[in-house]
């Protein structure tokens, strides 16, 4: 039968539990779980969990980052491709730097004027999303469809 541990740590002062206080009652601890972290812990929640307080600040509705893309950078990704979709891509945005010399047709949720005036003066169209030009173009396009068929029957 094994010694208690008293018995056989008369003498050593800690008991071999490090410093003195580390072995004491309930106490000691400062409380249950997160206890105190308004108070006595807040330096340690500071520097280790930094989000422990949730979300801060709010989300600003004007501040929506518009992913752009330039001319040039569309056409070498596009290749020798005359139909681009700019959204597909993952831009919201044409801009205008750069030069179009073949004929092509842009799909873009947005264009800047300088984009614009450069796609159509090469003979191309610039379709917007969000004015509702993208609806115009496929209404046109199958009432020119319908209008093929019932000249083809």
């Amino acid at each position: 039968m094994a010694s208690r541990k008293v018995s056989r740590m008369r003498g050593r002062r800690t008991h071999g539990y490090g410093s003195p206080k580390k072995h004491r009652g309930k106490g000691s601890r400062g409380g249950r779980g997160m206890a105190g972290s308004g108070k006595h812990r807040k330096t340690y929640l500071l520097k280790y969990e930094p989000d422990h307080g949730g979300e801060s600040g709010f989300k600003s509705k004007t501040g929506r980052k518009i992913r752009a893309v330039n001319l040039r950078d569309l056409l070498k990704m596009a290749g020798s491709s005359k139909k681009i979709d700019a959204a597909a891509m993952g831009y919201d945005k044409v801009l205008g730097t750069g030069e179009v010399k073949a004929k092509l047709e842009v799909k873009a949720s947005f264009f800047s004027a300088s984009a614009k005036r450069k796609i159509e003066e090469a003979g191309g169209k610039a379709i917007g999303f969000v004015s509702g030009e993208a609806e115009e173009e496929a209404k046109e396009e199958a009432a020119e469809g319908s209008q093929e068929e019932e000249g083809a029957q």
